[in-house]
Protein backbone atom coordinates (compact mmCIF):
# COMPACT_ATOMS: atom_id res chain seq x y z
CA UNK A 1 0.00 0.00 0.00
CA UNK A 2 2.75 2.60 1.02
CA UNK A 3 3.92 2.36 -2.65
CA UNK A 4 0.81 4.22 -3.65
CA UNK A 5 1.15 7.09 -1.07
CA UNK A 6 1.66 10.57 -1.43
CA UNK A 7 5.31 11.81 -1.69
CA UNK A 8 4.61 14.01 1.18
CA UNK A 9 2.60 11.74 2.96
CA UNK A 10 5.56 8.87 3.17
CA UNK A 11 8.05 11.89 4.12
CA UNK A 12 6.23 13.62 6.91
CA UNK A 13 5.11 11.78 9.38
CA UNK A 14 3.27 14.25 10.68
CA UNK A 15 0.86 14.06 7.66
CA UNK A 16 0.75 10.33 8.39
CA UNK A 17 -1.29 11.21 11.43
CA UNK A 18 -3.65 13.12 10.02
CA UNK A 19 -4.87 10.31 8.36
CA UNK A 20 -6.60 7.05 9.32
CA UNK A 21 -7.76 4.02 6.71
CA UNK A 22 -5.52 5.07 3.88
CA UNK A 23 -6.22 3.50 0.56
CA UNK A 24 -5.03 4.82 -2.56
CA UNK A 25 -6.64 4.27 -5.63
CA UNK A 26 -7.93 5.86 -8.77
CA UNK A 27 -11.35 6.72 -7.44
CA UNK A 28 -10.41 8.13 -4.05
CA UNK A 29 -10.74 11.93 -2.43
CA UNK A 30 -7.77 12.91 -0.55
CA UNK A 31 -8.98 15.09 2.65
CA UNK A 32 -7.24 14.79 6.40
CA UNK A 33 -8.67 12.51 9.07
CA UNK A 34 -10.54 10.23 7.46
CA UNK A 35 -9.56 8.96 3.27
CA UNK A 36 -12.96 8.49 2.23
CA UNK A 37 -13.78 6.15 -0.64
CA UNK A 38 -16.63 7.24 -3.71
CA UNK A 39 -17.83 5.33 -6.56
CA UNK A 40 -17.18 6.07 -9.49
CA UNK A 41 -20.27 6.94 -10.70
CA UNK A 42 -20.47 9.71 -8.36
CA UNK A 43 -16.75 10.64 -9.31
CA UNK A 44 -17.15 10.94 -13.06
CA UNK A 45 -13.71 11.74 -15.25
CA UNK A 46 -13.60 15.18 -13.92
CA UNK A 47 -12.42 13.93 -10.67
CA UNK A 48 -9.95 10.73 -11.71
CA UNK A 49 -6.90 11.91 -9.84
CA UNK A 50 -3.09 11.26 -10.92
CA UNK A 51 -1.94 7.67 -9.65
CA UNK A 52 0.58 7.90 -6.85
CA UNK A 53 3.16 5.74 -8.77
CA UNK A 54 2.53 8.24 -12.04
CA UNK A 55 2.64 11.41 -9.17
CA UNK A 56 5.97 10.04 -8.16
CA UNK A 57 7.66 9.55 -11.34
CA UNK A 58 6.73 12.70 -12.04
CA UNK A 59 7.95 15.06 -9.40
CA UNK A 60 11.18 12.29 -9.65
CA UNK A 61 11.29 14.20 -13.60
CA UNK A 62 11.13 17.44 -12.31
CA UNK A 63 13.83 17.18 -9.82
CA UNK A 64 14.69 20.26 -7.91
CA UNK A 65 12.69 22.30 -10.84
CA UNK A 66 10.10 22.71 -8.63
CA UNK A 67 11.35 24.83 -5.75
CA UNK A 68 10.17 27.79 -5.61
CA UNK A 69 8.34 27.40 -8.93
CA UNK A 70 5.01 28.72 -9.61
CA UNK A 71 2.95 26.05 -10.21
CA UNK A 72 -0.40 25.63 -12.07
CA UNK A 73 -2.40 22.41 -11.69
CA UNK A 74 -5.68 22.49 -14.44
CA UNK A 75 -8.37 20.23 -14.22
CA UNK A 76 -6.84 20.19 -10.15
CA UNK A 77 -9.47 17.27 -9.19
CA UNK A 78 -8.48 16.58 -5.33
CA UNK A 79 -5.39 18.54 -6.06
CA UNK A 80 -2.61 16.09 -5.07
CA UNK A 81 -0.35 16.87 -7.70
CA UNK A 82 -0.23 20.97 -6.49
CA UNK A 83 -0.27 19.66 -3.31
CA UNK A 84 2.88 17.59 -3.85
CA UNK A 85 4.97 20.49 -5.61
CA UNK A 86 4.16 22.66 -2.54
CA UNK A 87 5.89 19.64 -0.31
CA UNK A 88 8.77 19.86 -2.85
CA UNK A 89 8.92 23.66 -2.78
CA UNK A 90 6.82 25.06 -4.86
CA UNK A 91 6.95 28.74 -3.87
CA UNK A 92 2.61 29.17 -5.19
CA UNK A 93 0.12 26.81 -6.46
CA UNK A 94 -2.48 27.35 -8.45
CA UNK A 95 -5.80 25.09 -8.02
CA UNK A 96 -8.54 25.45 -11.31
CA UNK A 97 -11.03 23.29 -10.89
CA UNK A 98 -14.84 23.38 -12.12
CA UNK A 99 -16.52 20.87 -9.75
CA UNK A 100 -17.61 22.74 -6.68
CA UNK A 101 -17.75 19.73 -4.19
CA UNK A 102 -14.11 19.22 -5.11
CA UNK A 103 -13.38 22.82 -4.55
CA UNK A 104 -15.10 22.51 -1.46
CA UNK A 105 -12.90 19.52 -0.37
CA UNK A 106 -9.70 20.88 -1.29
CA UNK A 107 -9.90 23.93 0.34
CA UNK A 108 -10.94 22.30 3.42
CA UNK A 109 -7.81 19.70 2.78
CA UNK A 110 -5.04 22.68 1.98
CA UNK A 111 -6.46 24.63 5.29
CA UNK A 112 -5.90 21.45 7.30
CA UNK A 113 -1.89 21.12 5.39
CA UNK A 114 -1.33 24.62 6.49
CA UNK A 115 -0.62 25.93 2.61
CA UNK A 116 -3.62 28.56 3.00
CA UNK A 117 -1.04 31.66 2.33
CA UNK A 118 1.03 29.55 -0.62
CA UNK A 119 -2.23 28.70 -2.97
CA UNK A 120 -5.00 29.68 -4.91
CA UNK A 121 -8.22 27.68 -5.59
CA UNK A 122 -10.04 28.91 -8.63
CA UNK A 123 -13.54 27.49 -9.79
CA UNK A 124 -13.47 28.29 -12.83
CA UNK A 125 -13.66 26.28 -16.68
CA UNK A 126 -9.90 26.00 -17.19
CA UNK A 127 -10.46 27.58 -21.00
CA UNK A 128 -11.65 30.79 -18.89
CA UNK A 129 -9.33 30.63 -16.45
CA UNK A 130 -6.09 30.94 -19.20
CA UNK A 131 -8.15 33.86 -20.73
CA UNK A 132 -8.21 35.46 -17.49
CA UNK A 133 -4.74 34.80 -16.06
CA UNK A 134 -3.28 36.53 -19.69
CA UNK A 135 -5.10 39.34 -19.02
CA UNK A 136 -3.94 40.08 -15.43
CA UNK A 137 -0.18 39.24 -16.36
CA UNK A 138 -0.11 35.58 -15.04
CA UNK A 139 2.94 33.41 -15.61
CA UNK A 140 3.92 29.94 -14.42
CA UNK A 141 7.12 27.78 -14.13
CA UNK A 142 5.50 24.88 -14.32
CA UNK A 143 1.69 24.33 -15.55
CA UNK A 144 0.23 20.71 -15.30
CA UNK A 145 -2.91 19.55 -16.69
CA UNK A 146 -4.72 16.30 -16.37
CA UNK A 147 -8.25 16.01 -18.36
CA UNK A 148 -10.72 13.97 -18.64
CA UNK A 149 -9.19 11.16 -20.73
CA UNK A 150 -11.65 10.43 -23.11
CA UNK A 151 -12.69 13.84 -24.32
CA UNK A 152 -10.86 16.81 -26.47
CA UNK A 153 -10.05 19.38 -23.87
CA UNK A 154 -6.63 18.49 -24.00
CA UNK A 155 -6.09 19.55 -26.91
CA UNK A 156 -8.39 22.67 -26.37
CA UNK A 157 -6.26 23.50 -23.05
CA UNK A 158 -2.71 23.15 -24.83
CA UNK A 159 -3.20 25.13 -27.75
CA UNK A 160 -4.78 28.07 -25.27
CA UNK A 161 -1.72 28.02 -23.23
CA UNK A 162 0.14 27.55 -26.48
CA UNK A 163 -1.51 31.10 -28.29
CA UNK A 164 -1.08 32.61 -24.17
CA UNK A 165 1.99 34.10 -22.64
CA UNK A 166 0.95 32.49 -18.91
CA UNK A 167 3.96 30.26 -19.23
CA UNK A 168 7.19 31.61 -17.93
CA UNK A 169 10.44 31.95 -19.43
CA UNK A 170 12.18 28.42 -19.30
CA UNK A 171 8.57 26.93 -18.33
CA UNK A 172 7.03 23.45 -18.59
CA UNK A 173 3.97 22.28 -19.87
CA UNK A 174 3.58 18.73 -18.23
CA UNK A 175 0.09 16.92 -20.59
CA UNK A 176 -1.09 13.81 -18.66
CA UNK A 177 -2.80 11.54 -21.30
CA UNK A 178 -4.52 7.88 -21.90
CA UNK A 179 -1.69 5.97 -23.97
CA UNK A 180 -4.21 5.80 -27.40
CA UNK A 181 -4.60 9.60 -27.12
CA UNK A 182 -1.70 11.02 -29.46
CA UNK A 183 -0.53 14.46 -28.84
CA UNK A 184 1.28 16.73 -31.10
CA UNK A 185 4.96 16.93 -31.36
CA UNK A 186 4.55 20.72 -31.94
CA UNK A 187 2.20 23.72 -31.62
CA UNK A 188 3.08 27.04 -32.63
CA UNK A 189 5.14 28.09 -29.44
CA UNK A 190 5.19 24.84 -28.00
CA UNK A 191 7.39 21.66 -28.57
CA UNK A 192 6.79 18.41 -27.33
CA UNK A 193 10.50 17.37 -25.46
CA UNK A 194 9.73 13.71 -24.17
CA UNK A 195 7.08 11.40 -23.30
CA UNK A 196 7.51 9.16 -20.57
CA UNK A 197 4.99 6.48 -20.31
CA UNK A 198 3.89 4.36 -16.95
CA UNK A 199 1.16 1.45 -18.00
CA UNK A 200 -1.43 3.35 -19.65
CA UNK A 201 -1.03 6.90 -18.80
CA UNK A 202 1.34 8.71 -20.24
CA UNK A 203 2.77 12.10 -19.20
CA UNK A 204 3.68 14.78 -22.37
CA UNK A 205 6.29 17.78 -21.53
CA UNK A 206 6.45 20.32 -23.59
CA UNK A 207 8.73 23.84 -23.74
CA UNK A 208 9.42 26.87 -25.42
CA UNK A 209 11.75 25.90 -28.17
CA UNK A 210 13.78 28.93 -27.86
CA UNK A 211 13.99 28.03 -24.14
CA UNK A 212 15.79 25.32 -22.13
CA UNK A 213 13.79 23.72 -19.16
CA UNK A 214 15.21 24.62 -15.58
CA UNK A 215 16.80 21.57 -14.06
CA UNK A 216 14.85 19.02 -16.77
CA UNK A 217 16.42 17.30 -19.26
CA UNK A 218 15.13 18.19 -22.95
CA UNK A 219 15.50 14.69 -24.58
Amino acid sequence: MNGELPGFLLRNSSFVNRYSSISFNSYIVLYPDKMKMTSPKKMQTALRPTTGKVREALFNILRSSTKNARFLDLYAGTGAVGIEALTEGAAEAVFVEKNRECIKKLDKYIKKLGFSEKTNIVNRNVLSFIERAEMNNRTFDIIFLDPPYHEDEILHALSAIDKSAILGDNGIVIAEHFTKRQLPDKFDNLCKSRDYIYGDTVLSFYNKPSKTMNGVAND
